[in-house]
């Protein structure tokens, strides 16, 4: 098993990898500052969100603000917390006034996305929202295949409403929790094929 200080090293290079390649000039001339991803590097679980919001670019953390609450109480009802996992955004700077990412700067960032996800290994990618589904699985629409995870190429993706779509519905809110709770039952049925 790598060393998590060993990925952490490799995660820090991709970061100053943005930096270097000016990846979306507009988009960081606009934003306070980077927003990479934290958590663990040997997380078995990674969450992707679409892009930074106010809260997240001022701090420099991934789901601060009150989808970041949600998703943090989601975390304790699956009895785990951000130290257990890895959380990021396709698109690392914030879009000007919240606005959706556009499909060139999700692409623009979608290699270095995909080189985080090649360090961390996580045995299951959890997309939150729309965005970050179709980046990886673009034929599938949220509505139909949220809490059903998929395998696709090599990889395990388990589609999510994004947390802040809870935050203005409440029925949306008790689908996400189900949907959640699907979580380590999924991981429990990867590392049994993994032995098998």
């Amino acid at each position: 098993m790598v060393k998590a200080t060993d990925k952490q090293v490799k995660l820090d290079k991709i970061r100053q990898q943005i930096t270097n390649d000016k990846v979306c000039p507009d988009l960081s001339t606009a934003a306070t500052q980077l927003v990479f991803g934290e958590g663990n590097p040997n997380a078995h679980i990674v969450f992707i969100g679409e892009a930074p919001g106010k809260h997240e670019d001022l701090q420099g953390r991934p789901f601060v603000g009150a989808a970041g609450k949600f998703l943090d109480e989601l975390l304790t009802s699956i009895k785990m917390d951000r130290s257990d996992v890895y959380i990021t955004n396709i698109v690392k700077y914030r879009p000007p006034n919240n606005r959706d990412p556009l499909p060139d700067e999700k692409a623009a960032f979608l290699p270095y996305l995909q080189a985080q996800l090649a360090v961390i290994q996580p045995e299951l990618v959890v997309t939150l929202g729309r965005h970050s589904l179709n980046c990886f699985l673009p034929d599938l629409q949220i509505s139909k295949v949220h809490g059903q995870p998929k395998r696709y190429k090599g990889n395990v993706y388990l589609p999510l409403f994004h947390p802040a779509a809870a935050l203005y519905n409440g029925a949306m809110r008790q689908t996400l929790m189900e949907d959640f709770s699907s979580i380590p039952i999924v991981i429990n049925k990867l590392h049994k094929t993994a032995k098998a």
